[in-house]
């Protein structure tokens, strides 16, 4: 019996491991004086959060004073929900009020000559905004309840993440069906405005022809 439990606890923590997909961050670079944006889908009243700073060039040293960004964290509608000027680190985090692409524009000083840039930048949402390494210390939980709050926690994320596919499937569909409403609309009216302008240049025609006595 033993050995089947042990069994079932390897079988869970790889389905775990599979299921749970930290996020990776990114670098990129950014020209002195040039903007770059980066999307992220989040959910609504899903929690994000985003780290970001500038990779000091020359290890050991300390980083120049011209190596500053300005990030804005805005959302779809226009909505701002971060912003930071000059500075060459920082992070954020909320909880997304409204659904939809937020976007993280990255903004470097000008400086003559141009100089790049490189920027890591973290961003996550969702069950992976969360800091499990904190949960597990202040709840002084065994391993094994802390992988099934890991996994309980990722089957609600996916449960709710297909509540979201359904809904905009909806949106889309509603958006599909007015849409075609209105083309079929538009095509009655531009069949009727060529049928006008046929039956006035028919009309057109012959009363030339009649005025010249040709008919």
């Amino acid at each position: 019996m033993n050995l089947i439990h042990q069994s079932a606890i390897w079988v869970l923590l790889i389905i775990i491991r599979f299921l749970s997909t930290p996020g990776k961050s990114i670098r990129f670079e950014l020209e002195s004086g040039r903007t770059k944006c980066i999307a992220e889908d989040i959910k609504s009243n899903s929690m994000t959060v985003g780290h970001y700073k500038i990779v000091n060039p020359n290890e050991g040293q300390a980083l120049p004073e011209s190596h500053k960004i300005t990030i804005r964290v805005t959302s779809a509608y226009g909505n701002n929900y971060h912003s930071s000027e000059n500075v060459q680190s920082g992070q954020f985090s909320f909880q997304a009020p409204e659904a939809g692409d937020y976007m993280a524009c990255f903004y470097a000083i000008d400086h003559k000559p141009p100089f790049n840039i490189t920027v890591e930048f973290d961003w996550r949402s969702g069950i992976a905004a969360k800091d499990w390494s904190n949960v597990a210390k202040k709840g002084s939980v065994d391993a094994m309840e802390y992988e099934l709050k890991k996994l309980a926690d990722t089957i609600t994320s996916i449960h709710e993440e297909m509540f979201y596919l359904r809904e905009r499937e909806r949106e889309m569909q509603e958006l599909n069906k007015v849409t075609n409403s209105r083309m079929a609309w538009l095509s009655f009216l531009s069949l009727f405005i060529c049928l006008s302008v046929a039956g006035m240049q028919v009309w057109h025609l012959k009363t030339f022809f009649e005025k010249k006595k040709l008919i």
